[in-house]
């Protein structure tokens, strides 16, 4: 258990704090993996030429993803006051999120099971 008054301890929890401009989209209808072939495709890019791939790129993700960097790029300009022409792709993840289970009919009275997953996709910009 932290010591101490609790303005010390939210002093020293905000000191922690990662200040590193960062957009986060929960509960998007897309699984993990399908948005991880997008993400593999920016991490550690430029975001021009981040930018660019998602534009261009046929998957249903990257107009997903396309607007979540389109945000962390306002973030870091706006609430950082950092420079766009300098930011990267640091960090960009999809965490796993809940699963709607659906039946689908099938033969002779059977169901089976449909799973729609979703994920919740981080991306981190830094300035190089």
């Amino acid at each position: 258990m932290a010591k101490g008054h609790r303005s010390q301890i939210k002093r020293e929890r905000n000191a922690q704090k990662d200040t590193r401009p960062s957009a986060k989209l929960s509960y998007a209808r897309v699984s993990v993996q399908k948005a991880c072939f997008v993400l593999d495709a920016i991490r550690g890019k430029d975001v021009q030429t981040a930018l660019g791939i998602v534009t261009y790129n046929p998957r249903y993700a990257s107009s997903l993803i396309k607007k979540l960097l389109e945000s962390a790029i306002a973030n870091a300009e706006n609430n950082n006051g950092m420079d766009p022409a300098k930011l990267y792709v640091e960090e960009c993840y999809a965490n796993k999120g809940p699963t709607m289970k659906r039946v689908k009919p099938r033969a002779q009275g059977r169901a089976y099971r449909i799973e729609k997953r979703m994920s919740h996709i981080t991306v981190v910009l830094n300035e190089r």
